[in-house]
């Protein structure tokens, strides 16, 4: 028998490439990444990286030490178009600019995106200055949140937090429980309320509140989602997951 070598084509066109980086007890961020993208031409890639509890700054921090390591682990070496960091108080307690260089060393020709960013260029996208925050997170955690925003130029006006210690347990808040929390968070001196936390079940209600206390809604993943979705121009015809995705 004689073997037959056969020369391979390949394909010229290539989606764009998002690579998200999850932490290892995160249940929901990348559910609400396949809802919004899974019909879109994009490639979605995954990594998971170690997270310590309980949350806290120095945790977090620790966390990112990892950052390079499980970045540089997402097709290796293959570029990736976008690069989510997925931790909202992790990119807060380390930096943004910490995480970027991070990210670059792995991937040098990345877009990064961060919730705490990604949620900054929301709210200026909506003109928002006065805020209500919800969170899920210890009082020491939460107030480090309200200062980040704080020293942003936003105006908090409301506040309430869950008093979660360890991420793995914000993931089981149960959906209703939360829609009806936020549902009757004081919203009249707040332009918009924010919910931080990419592990709180929260996209699917979004519209529903929106709808309920007639004014914006963004949550981590949300504006994660619509940030990353903005670096790679496929941010279209994205319905139901709140006015951030209805803005030109």
């Amino acid at each position: 028998m004689k073997s037959k070598k056969i020369k391979p084509r390949f394909n010229k066109e290539q989606n764009p490439r998002i690579g998200l980086i999850a932490l290892a007890t995160d249940f929901m961020i990348e559910k609400d990444f396949i809802q919004i993208i899974k019909d879109k031409k994009i490639d979605f890639f995954v990594n998971r990286i170690q997270s310590y509890n309980p949350l806290t700054k120095e945790n977090l921090i620790k966390m990112s030490d990892k950052v390079t390591e499980v970045t540089k682990n997402i097709l290796p070496d293959e570029d990736i178009d976008c690069v989510v960091y997925g931790c909202t108080s992790g990119t807060i307690a380390a930096g943004y600019d910490v995480i970027e260089k991070k990210v670059l060393a792995a991937k040098p020709n990345t877009k990064l995106t961060t919730p705490s960013s990604a949620v900054i260029k929301a709210l200026k996208k909506l003109k928002i200055k006065k805020l209500a925050i919800f969170t899920p997170y210890s009082k020491t955690l939460n107030d480090e949140i309200l200062k980040y925003f704080s020293g942003e130029g936003f105006i908090i006006n409301s506040n309430s937090y869950l008093d979660i210690s360890s991420d793995i347990d914000i993931g089981k808040v149960e959906q209703k429980f939360l829609y009806d929390v936020l549902s009757k968070i004081e919203m009249k001196e707040a332009d918009a309320l924010f919910i931080s936390c990419t592990a709180l079940p929260v996209l699917n209600i979004i519209d529903r509140l929106e709808k309920k206390i007639k004014k914006p809604v963004l949550s981590s993943n949300q504006a994660l989602i619509w940030d990353s979705l903005e670096a790679i121009r496929r941010n279209e015809e994205v319905r139901g997951f709140g006015k951030l995705f209805e803005i030109n």
